[in-house]
């Protein structure tokens, strides 16, 4: 049974296996986002903290997944290139994966089972939902698609102030 964030790896965009467990003793910041989504201009908020933040520990890590209205139909190769050149996207995108049902990727059910939603509900609801997650590698807090990055400052510097665990 999965204790932390690190106990996951993932696909990353490029294909390579991306162990979590690489990021230990970092504040990470998980989101599911989508290329032709309404919420898709938050990748540049996202950037701008990933730009911020980053050398003090905080890495933003993107899953792509086109279950919500199929609004990123694209491959791993075109969401790289559409991010990047139209957000300027530098921060660590993963390949595209499932968020609910079945096949979601385990860390996506583990992650909703340690910060449910509204009424407890686990289910991933939109595009841009958002986990982060403090240097211990547990779940301190999920927030809704339309909560934008920039909100999330505190929250993020209050979670970078501590320390790591020994």
């Amino acid at each position: 049974m999965p204790t932390s964030v690190y106990d996951f790896e993932a696909l990353s965009i490029t294909g390579e296996a991306a162990q979590l467990a690489s990021q230990r003793g970092k504040v990470l910041l998980i989101v599911n986002t989508a290329s032709a989504c309404g919420f898709t201009p938050q990748f540049g908020g996202l950037e701008k903290l990933w730009q911020d933040y980053r050398d003090q520990g905080l890495v933003i890590v993107g899953f792509p997944s086109n279950e919500f209205g199929a609004q990123d139909p694209g491959s791993n190769e075109e969401i790289a290139s559409y991010c990047q050149l139209n957000y300027g996207v530098s921060f660590p995108m993963m390949a595209k994966t499932q968020v609910n049902g079945r096949e979601a990727h385990p860390l996506w059910q583990w992650l909703k089972a340690q910060a449910p939603g509204v009424l407890g509900t686990e289910g991933i609801k939109w595009n841009f939902t958002k986990f982060l997650v403090g240097r211990d590698g547990k779940v301190r807090k999920r927030y809704a698609p339309n909560d934008a990055p920039e909100k999330l400052r505190a929250d993020i510097e209050k979670a970078l102030a501590e320390g790591a665990p020994a």
